[in-house]
């Protein structure tokens, strides 16, 4: 066999709604290596592309809100299986875009998709820890449960280009809520990749949007959207998060501010937290029978 055949070379792509767009306004940039050698073009998203997020994630919201938590964990788990499938393919790209061995890029990959079995184990159990029945003085039942904040934007960070992707998004979706993603906008191939492998794990489509391009293009109109409940800034420098913080309180969107985040440590809860609101509930206990005796 001739070894001359043409390379196929890999056209990245969004991944909103449930598909894989080309950004609206049809421009794309250079993503280079560590040595600043090309490695493809990715998708420049526009303001657009980010408002079309924000609706596909509203619009998934109600079904993946409304199933069980227990199948989150199933579909999350699901997506820790397929990346394994694909698990060269992430070591290769990660390597190149991180700079990293391949053995070093091995092991994050394995990180990332034990990340993904970690968040999938908590989705039917954060109700236990952060809800509850409260005691009360009077005949009632007074319960707390959490509930998902709602749309949520995440600036992924840019340092670490799929680790930490995954460590920002998986216990926004664990919890219920849908998410509208940047990636690093130097090094977004790995997390463009994710996109194929969330659209064959049985995760509805709209539920994660992943964008590229400049991460300050792409915040602003998602910190100031009136359809976004919440914010992840992790992706954000100083001076960029503090004017995103300020376009977010126009509605009052939940924020969670950048920090130092050693990616590879226990993630513990905080983050599935950060996006959860609790409702409490108010019953009558009743009576029971003639003797007047209740619960």
């Amino acid at each position: 066999m001739s070894d001359g055949r043409l390379s196929v070379f890999k056209t990245y792509k969004l991944y909103v709604g449930g598909k894989f767009p080309r950004s609206e306004s049809g421009r794309v940039y250079e993503v280079n290596d560590s040595k600043g050698r090309w490695l493809a073009n990715a998708p420049q998203s526009s303001r657009k592309d980010a408002r079309d997020a924000v609706v596909a994630a509203r619009k998934a919201f109600g079904g993946w809100s409304g199933a069980t938590a227990y199948n989150r964990g199933q579909i999350l788990y699901r997506v820790a299986e397929m990346l394994e499938g694909r698990r060269e393919q992430f070591v290769r790209e990660v390597a190149e875009a991180e700079g990293l061995s391949k053995s070093k890029a091995a092991a994050v990959v394995d990180a990332a998709v034990d990340r993904w079995v970690w968040y999938a184990g908590w989705t039917d159990k954060i109700g236990q820890i952060v809800g509850g029945a409260n005691p009360v003085a009077g005949p009632f039942f007074n319960l707390s449960t959490p509930e998902p904040t709602g749309v949520v934007a995440v600036l992924a960070p840019q340092e670490s280009s799929f680790l930490g992707f995954v460590s920002v998004i998986a216990p926004v979706i664990a919890t219920g809520n849908t998410a509208v993603v940047v990636a690093s906008a130097d090094a977004p191939l790995p997390a463009l990749s994710l996109g194929e492998v969330l659209a064959t794990s049985d995760l509805p489509g709209g539920v994660v949007n992943i964008l590229s391009g400049r991460t300050a293009e792409l915040a602003a109109p998602l910190a100031s959207h009136q359809d976004v409940n919440a914010i992840d800034l992790t992706g954000a420098d100083a001076g960029l998060a503090k004017e995103l913080e300020i376009a977010a309180a126009d509605n009052l969107k939940r924020t969670l501010r950048p920090q130092a985040v050693d990616w590879s440590a226990d993630p513990g809860t905080h983050r599935l937290t950060a996006f959860l609101e609790t409702k409490t509930v108010w019953h009558p206990t009743g009576a029971l029978g003639a003797s007047g005796s209740s619960y």
